[in-house]
């Protein structure tokens, strides 16, 4: 079911200006997100320098790819307060969606990135990997599908049952539910997935108790 909502839009908007104002004057130091610290996470590598995910996945809703936002700019859609410098993004990995994912990476200046740092330009057989590390200019991360060994998460069915919201400006945007996404946080294990999984099942918390009060006002 698709919600026509801003918040999640805009959630996403006030991060990207709190990550500007985190990171004006930082000096790049050549990190990349393989690079962010276990417990810190990417806010504190260059990709958190001009960090902004809406022109990618804007793209992609324009090429009508059904790709869905995991990790922490997740996290932020489902109200999380800390700070990311990736996207990362789960899909299919079939053949129907590689020529809508690859074009949007394209519309958008990205690279798909080898593991020596060899830039590969985004097609749609190129795309058919279990996984691509990508950079766009204002946005790199994980580009995963199901094929990548997860252990014992069924992200197809994470994939299958992600949210999607409509912002008012039109734009479609997918992304973990709030329950698998901290299962996902949990099976990674780091320090920094670990307080992000609390911080997301406080939330949840702290939502359902403001439920129960109101209902209980009613009744």
């Amino acid at each position: 079911m698709t919600q026509t909502t801003d918040q999640p839009l805009a959630r996403v908007r006030d991060a990207v200006r709190r990550t500007a104002e985190l990171t004006r004057g930082r000096v790049a130091s050549g990190t990349g997100h393989n690079d962010a610290d276990d417990t810190e996470g990417t806010i504190g590598t260059d990709g958190a320098i001009g960090f902004d995910p809406l022109p990618l996945l804007a793209a992609l809703d324009r090429a009508g790819a059904r790709v869905a936002a995991i990790g922490q700019v997740a996290g932020i859609i489902h109200g999380s307060a800390e700070l990311t410098g990736d996207l990362d993004l789960l899909w299919d990995g079939s053949a129907a969606q590689a020529a809508a994912v690859a074009a949007a990476l394209a519309a958008v200046g990205g690279m798909l990135v080898e593991d020596d740092g060899t830039m590969v330009p985004p097609t749609a057989a190129a795309m058919r990997r279990p996984k691509w590390d990508y950079v766009t200019p204002t946005a790199g991360g994980d580009l995963c599908t199901p094929e990548l060994p997860w252990g014992a998460l069924d992200v197809a069915a994470f994939l299958a049952r992600a949210e999607q919201a409509e912002g008012l400006d039109g734009t479609t945007m997918h992304f973990l539910r709030r329950t698998d996404l901290v299962a996902m946080r949990r099976a990674v294990g780091r320090p920094k997935d670990l307080r992000r999984a609390d911080e997301l099942d406080r939330l949840a918390a702290a939502e359902t108790a403001e439920k129960e009060g109101k209902k209980g006002k009613a009744d």
